[in-house]
Formats: structure tokens, sequence, C-alpha cells
């Protein structure tokens, strides 16, 4: 009796988070699918032609948008920033510069600064 290995598949939900596109974005077939563990690493490894496009144009979903601004997910939510935006919008708020941006920039910076000194002083900590 062979015993038959279960193949891992994800929702396409879960398969676009992993790839960093927006799933509303993406074609129907992949909307409408399950996206097997093989498949997903092929799509990693050899992204189609519509794969391509997504990442470098967009729409992006929040989490790489907040990334392109150089804020966090919740400063986009605190300037009302909900929706996927695309490559040529992120630039545009780049270009604008508004001051959501800067302030959300700035509390970036200091929440890195901070998580940098808290990991030096725990890990000084575990040495003594």
């Amino acid at each position: 009796m062979k015993s038959q290995q279960n193949t891992q598949t994800m929702k396409p939900a879960t398969a676009a988070k992993k790839l960093g596109v927006h799933l509303p974005a993406t074609p129907a077939e992949f909307q409408e699918g399950v996206v097997s563990r093989a498949e997903l690493n092929e799509l990693q490894a050899n992204p189609p032609e519509w794969l391509l496009k997504l990442r470098e144009t967009g729409p992006h979903p929040r989490p790489v948008v907040a990334a392109k601004l150089g804020v966090s997910i919740a400063g986009l939510a605190r300037a009302g920033v909900t929706e996927a935006l695309t490559t040529e919008q992120i630039e545009a708020v780049k270009d604008a510069k508004p001051e959501w941006l800067e302030k959300e920039r700035a509390t970036q910076a200091e929440v890195r600064k901070e998580t940098v000194r808290i990991k030096k002083r725990n890990a000084e900590r575990a040495e003594s």
C-alpha cells in the first residue's frame, strides 16, 4: 500500500501576499484557483509576465506601499491611505512630500533607532 503525499496548497490571497502583489490585480485564473507550494516556488523562481508587470507598476499591496514610502502600515492608515497604489502614484506622493509622509518617516526612523537600542541592550545583558 503506497502512501500518497498530500500536496500543500494555499488560497490565492495567501499566495499573493507571499508574492508581494495585490490580489485583485492578478489574473482571474490565479484568483479563482488554489496554489500549491511547488507552483508558488515556480512563480518566485520564474515569474510570468503578469507577475513581473505587477511587481514593477502595481497596484501594490499596503505592505509594499509602506516599504516604498519608508513608513509603517499604521502610518499609511493614519494618513488615510487604505487603497493599493501604483508605482506612479507612490512616486507622486514622494514628489509631493506631504507633511504626513515626512512625519511618518521620522516616526519610522525613531522606531528603528529604538529597536536597535533595545537589541544592543539585550545583547549586553545576555553577555553579563
